[in-house]
C-alpha cells in the first residue's frame, strides 16, 4: 500500500533536515510551493506542514513562512541527552567543566538514600548539539560506588551508556521536579544567552529497575531548547 501524499511530503522534508540539507532557521517551501512540486492539493501540503510542526521539526511564523526549528529536548520519557540528539540526527557533544567530591550536600545524599555526610561525586558538564549549548548538567553520585567515573570518557560517551554497560544498572524511571529560574552572569555566559533570560531547572532522581537511586541530576536548560509533552490517557 502506498503512503498517503502528505506522509510522502513529510518524509521528504524530514529526510532533508536529518541529512543537513535544511538547517536550523532555514526557510521551508510554502504550502503552495509544496503543492505544486508534489502535485497535491493545498490542503494536503498544509497537513504535511502541520504534522512537521507537531513533531517539533518546523515552526510556522505568521506572515513570514515556515522555518526549520531548533532541535529541542523532550522530557516525556527517560532518555539520555545523547539519545535525544541522535534521534534528531545531530551529533551530541559534552564539555566537561569539573569533577569533584563533596560531603556537605545532605539533602541530595538523602535523595540518593545515603547516610548524612556521605561523600558525593559531582560531575558538571555543558551539553551541546548543532554547535550550540543546550544545558548545564550537574550529576551527583555516591563517591564510594561510582569513583570509577572520574576516569571515564565523559566528553565522548553517554553517561547512561556507561552506567548500563560498566556498572550494570538498568535505568528504569525517574522522579522529576521542574521550575523556572533566570540566568545569572555565569549561566548567561555558559549558555550564550542574555543575563536575566528565562531558564528551566529540571531535577531528577534516576532509579534502576530494582528501585535503587543511581544519580541525582540537576539540569539548567535554555527555555528555547526544550519541550515537555504530556499525554493524557484513560
Amino acid at each position: 500500500m502506498s503512503l498517503p501524499a502528505y506522509q510522502r511530503i513529510l518524509g521528504t522534508i524530514r529526510q532533508r533536515i536529518e541529512q543537513g540539507e535544511l538547517r536550523c532557521g532555514d526557510l521551508v517551501e510554502s504550502e503552495r510551493e509544496l503543492a505544486r512540486r508534489h502535485e497535491v492539493s493545498l490542503m494536503t501540503a498544509r497537513h504535511a506542514l502541520t504534522e512537521l510542526q507537531r513533531e517539533g521539526l518546523v515552526e510556522r511564523r505568521r506572515g513570514a513562512g515556515t522555518f526549520v526549528a531548533a532541535p529541542k529536548i523532550q522530557f516525556n520519557k527517560l532518555t539520555s541527552f545523547t539519545e535525544q540528539m541522535a534521534g534528531r540526527s545531530l551529533l551530541p557533544q559534552s564539555r566537561l567543566l569539573s569533577t569533584k567530591v563533596i560531603e556537605d550536600e545532605q539533602e541530595i545524599a538523602a535523595r540518593l538514600a545515603l547516610p548524612p555526610g556521605s561523600p558525593l561525586l559531582v560531575i558538571e558538564r555543558m551539553r551541546q548539539a548543532a554547535g550550540e549549548p543546550f544545558a548545564l548538567e550537574t550529576c551527583y553520585f555516591s563517591a564510594k560506588d561510582f569513583s570509577w567515573l572520574t576516569s571515564a570518557s565523559l566528553e565522548r560517551t553517554s553517561l547512561f551508556a556507561l552506567l548500563e554497560r560498566d556498572y550494570g544498572a538498568e535505568l528504569s524511571y525517574s522522579d522529576e521536579s521542574i521550575d523556572a529560574t533566570v540566568a545569572d552572569g555565569k549561566l548567561a555566559k555558559l549558555l550564550q544567552i542574555a543575563r536575566g533570560a528565562p531558564l528551566l531547572r529540571i531535577c531528577q532522581v534516576i532509579f534502576s529497575s530494582r528501585g535503587t537511586a543511581i544519580t541525582y541530576v540537576r539540569g539548567i536548560y535554555r527555555s528555547d531548547r526544550h519541550t515537555v509533552r504530556i499525554r493524557r490517557t484513560r
